[in-house]
């Protein structure tokens, strides 16, 4: 007789359904099935009946067959009930969680091969201007039809249009090849007897096979990567899998060069800058085993790992490991439940550790590995504040006279410096000097960004762009436009100024969007090639150049503005963490922060180099208020292309808050970012003790409302954000 299969649809609106198994399919708890909704099919997961309960039974002979398997093997337990804790936490529909888990649909056919395209040299006969982007801009890369329209911004039509001209080729490429192993004693590095000490702490916990959350605190330069890669050989060793987790794309490409120096080739990686036969090729290898060591962003963490033995979550204190669209998760804190899960050790590597984390250490629940001091002849940098009130710039000018005669100094002794501002673009606003009139986004309450490299107006918070007008739009007066506040842009204008001579090159999210291009930067740096850097936080983690001995800082205040809970540790690790740039090498290091505050409590932090202290104070704080770690968020926003709607929905939301111990929540009111990507928005903000299952108390509270479909209402809980 057939059996019955509960199966977790990868539809977020629908819960699990029961269908009917045919004799001639074997499914299991994990299994990937194809399922039939109505005239469509989707993927979905079989699950343990009593773990994923159902709203409604269906009696046997109502229900509909699975049509196939997927040949690939069913997802663990431990990963399922990852999945269970992530959506329970993070008040997730399941469905959205596991569509994390099976991002790569291609990983399920059963192809060996697919057919790809490249441009072949070729100049078609009619040579549109579209043709002509399209073509620039794939360069050498290859990919499908619509990765190919993607990279060059064109529709598929042009680029079918191409292939039938010549101009691409499609050839057939292989997509399981396995990949080369690391071999854990391939080149191990000489360490200090610090550095011996901390490895050995994580090899006995990758030996242990056991859940051990582990803090790995070290100093910029002091050498994290090379300890924790010991734990990554021992792992190997055994035969166990690794994960490697990095805020950033950009870091993946030095990290590769890193690992490859060290176990004889690269580890498998997983990033959304892959095309979808590498992100096919990187998750069976990963299911099956075979990929024993994969770095990525985020997203990794849901990768379906055979037996994985350590997970290693590098900068853990970077805040882009919080997932601000879809599922609000925090890959730092999801990273060790999977490590609860999987049973095996989870190294949390930074200089700058957040408080959350270093609460979890002060009550035990994590072991502390200290690497207080740089690798070899590398000292510490000095830091210097500059006092912009009593050290302004010149007129119309950023750089104080004191950083300008620094970078002088510098570049005459043929080294390297890097001025920081995390601002893209050349200008955060840009106005008319004869009516006042300010260019804002149509879609967001924001300003729109000048960016003169590709001169246009661009907004950082939904994408929309709309070229630099001629004349001002409300008055038509021309030449009256003026740019306010710098921009990196801005600032590299600013040093092209000083230095001609100089050899400068900006490097934000905007320059540096994929490992290639972080490659090729590296490779400049380190040649040589670049005498000045100007940047935004892409290259305040990550990165060793030896030659860099001077970091300015542009405007340390900038992060402190906008009543962020966390805005002085963010500020603090920031400013830390490119701080830890300079002086990496033998030669000594020097770092000038701008600042209006002098006396702030985060900049005196930073010149002394007393965190303890600069934490002390934060965390005594937090505890006053309630904050995190002694407390506890959620936001609820509600938005709709409807203004009224949205705030009809809100103030609904705000009437029937619960009243519960311990629990207060403030709101509705106006987002800050009151409009994003064309949506009204509104926010309320749940204040919990720490002991109170907060998740439960929302749940009941939404669950017993209905709004209107065109408005939705999201959780984020342990948000980062605050617009």
């Amino acid at each position: 007789m057939s059996s019955r299969a509960r199966v977790l649809v990868l539809n977020s609106a629908l819960g699990p359904l029961d269908y009917r198994v045919p004799r001639e399919l074997a499914v299991e708890p994990g299994s990937i099935v194809v399922a039939p909704l109505g005239p469509r099919q989707l993927l979905g997961v079989v699950w343990e009946p009593e773990r994923m309960p159902s709203d409604a039974e269906v009696g046997d002979n109502r229900l509909r067959n699975l049509l196939a398997v997927a040949d690939v093997p069913p997802l663990r337990a431990p990963l399922r009930r990852l999945i269970e804790w992530t959506a329970d936490y993070y008040l997730a529909p399941p469905a959205a969680v596991a569509r994390m888990t099976l991002s790569s649909s291609a990983a399920l056919d059963g192809a060996r091969s697919a057919v790809e395209y490249r441009a072949t040299g070729a100049v078609p006969d009619r040579l549109t201007p579209q043709r002509a982007q399209a073509l620039e801009r794939i360069g050498e890369r290859q990919g499908l039809i619509r990765e190919l329209a993607t990279i060059a911004e064109v529709s598929d039509a042009v680029i079918r249009g191409l292939v039938k001209s010549g101009a691409i080729e499609p050839i057939e490429v292989g997509i399981d090849s396995p990949y080369p192993v690391p071999d854990a004693d391939h080149a191990p590095p000489a360490l200090s007897p610090e550095q011996s000490e901390a490895a050995g702490t994580l090899v006995g916990a990758v030996a242990a096979a056991a859940f051990q959350p582990i803090l790995l605190d070290g100093v910029t330069g002091s050498g994290k990567t090379e300890v924790y890669f010991e734990a990554v050989a021992a792992a190997l060793r055994v035969g166990r899998q690794v994960l490697v987790l990095l805020p950033e794309i950009a870091l993946t490409e030095p990290f590769l060069k890193r690992f490859h120096d060290r176990f004889g080739c690269e580890p498998v990686a997983w990033h959304s800058g892959l095309r979808a036969t590498q992100r096919r090729r990187a998750w069976r290898a990963v299911a099956s085993g075979e990929a024993k060591v994969t770095v990525g962003a985020r997203s990794a963490l849901f990768l379906p790992y055979a037996e994985l033995g350590l997970i290693v979550v590098d900068e853990a204190h970077e805040t882009s490991f919080k997932q601000e669209d879809g599922v609000h998760y925090h890959a730092r804190d999801v990273a060790v439940m999977r490590g609860l899960f999987e049973r095996c050790p989870v190294i949390l590597a930074s200089a700058t550790p957040a408080i959350e984390t270093r609460h979890q250490v002060a009550l035990g629940t994590y072991a502390e590995v200290k690497l207080p001091g740089r690798y070899g002849v590398a000292e510490m940098p000095a830091i210097d504040a500059i006092d912009l009130i009593e050290e302004p710039p010149e007129r119309g000018r950023w750089l104080s006279p004191r950083l300008v005669e620094a970078l002088r100094d510098t570049l005459a002794r043929g080294e390297q410096s890097l001025l920081f501002l995390n601002r893209r673009g050349y200008a955060p606003l840009t106005l008319c000097r004869t009516c006042g009139h300010r260019f804002q986004c149509p879609n967001c309450t924001a300003w729109m960004v000048e960016h003169r490299l590709t001169r246009r107006l661009a907004c950082h918070h939904c994408g929309h762009v709309e070229p630099v007008p001629r004349l001002c739009p409300e008055c038509g007066n021309e030449d009256t436009l003026v740019a306010c506040g710098p921009g990196v842009e801005r600032i590299a204008d600013e040093v092209a100024a000083l230095f001609p001579e100089a050899r400068a090159a900006v490097v934000t999210s905007d320059t540096i969007w994929s490992p290639a291009k972080a490659a090729e930067f590296v490779a400049r740096m380190e040649e040589g090639a670049i005498d000045i850097v100007v940047g935004t936080q892409l290259v305040t983690k990550g990165y060793h150049f030896p030659n860099l001995t001077l970091v300015g800082v542009v405007d340390a205040d900038l992060g402190l503005d906008g009543g962020d809970l966390r805005a002085a540790e963010r500020t603090f690790q920031q400013i830390r963490q490119v701080s830890g740039r300079a002086g990496r090498g033998a030669k000594k290091g020097q770092v000038f922060i701008q600042t209006h505050s002098p006396k702030a409590q985060v900049m005196q932090a930073l010149v002394t180099g007393d965190a303890d202290a600069f934490y002390a104070a934060e965390t005594e704080a937090r505890q006053d208020a309630g904050a995190p770690p002694y407390g506890r968020y959620a936001a609820i926003i509600v938005s709709s292309e409807e203004q009224a709607a949205a705030h009809e929905v809100a103030r609904l939301i705000g009437r029937h808050a619960p009243e519960v111990e311990g629990m207060a929540v403030y709101g509705p009111a106006p987002a800050p970012l009151a409009m994003l990507r064309g949506r009204h928005r509104f926010r309320l903000l749940v204040h919990a003790r720490r002991a109170l299952d907060v998740q439960d108390v929302i749940r009941d509270w939404l669950g017993a409302l209905d709004w209107p479909v065109k408005v939705r209402v999201a959780v984020d809980v342990d948000p980062y954000s605050f617009l």
